[in-house]
């Protein structure tokens, strides 16, 4: 049998594990509460203060860069500018693409559309001479609705708002489905590339 001096002994060392025990158990969940109060403000900080230089990762892949759009105005006899920010391209080729999507999908200050709804870019390419080859799919050509007003607001939008954002583009052709077609409706020549047009501009209209 134990005696009671031997009772005692292992009574504190029980009582000295479980002391233990709560300390480590306190410590592990001490250390887990600074943790996440350390990353919760480094994370409010840099939310409050960003980085000099902007934000890294995805989102500085998303920066955006001022373009100035052109759709026609309410009688769709000029074209008037529109501005708009677009997600910055890492090439120039990249950056005249956002340019046409934005384009296709139409006025966002109540200016009337140039593209026909639904229409897609399939390519585009800047060839050394500065000329940009645009290839859309083929209902720009079947839901046009045709006439020599429509068909040179669809050029000339087109073509002054690539001209006039991206220094590498002078001029433009316009291709259906990566092939050189005559005309969209049967009244502009699409033979030969386009470039900027100011007559086709309304006198005194301001950016908007």
């Amino acid at each position: 049998m134990a005696t009671k001096k031997q009772k005692r002994i292992t009574e504190l060392k029980n009582k000295k594990k479980k002391k233990d025990t709560r300390r480590l158990i306190l410590g592990v969940i001490g250390v887990a509460v600074f943790g996440f109060l350390v990353f919760f403000f480094i994370t409010l900080f840099n939310v409050i203060y960003p980085p000099i230089g902007g934000r890294t990762g995805h989102e500085a892949s998303r920066e955006k860069f001022a373009a100035v759009l052109y759709f026609s105005d309410a009688n769709e006899r000029f074209l008037v500018p529109e501005k708009r920010y677009l997600v910055k391209g890492k090439t120039p080729d990249q950056q005249a693409g956002e340019i046409v999507k934005a384009i296709l999908d139409g006025s966002k200050t109540g200016k009337v559309n140039t593209f026909p709804p639904e229409v897609k870019l399939r390519d585009l390419k800047i060839e050394k001479n500065q000329t940009a080859y645009v290839s859309f799919s083929k209902n720009l050509v079947q839901s046009h609705p045709g006439g020599s007003t429509s068909e040179m607001a669809t050029v000339y939008s087109l073509t002054n708002s690539l001209t006039a954002n991206i220094p590498e583009i002078k001029a433009v052709r316009i291709l259906i489905e990566g092939r050189e077609v005559d005309s969209l409706k049967g009244h502009i020549s699409l033979k030969q590339p386009f470039s900027f047009n100011r007559e086709y501009l309304a006198q005194n209209a301001k950016v908007q």
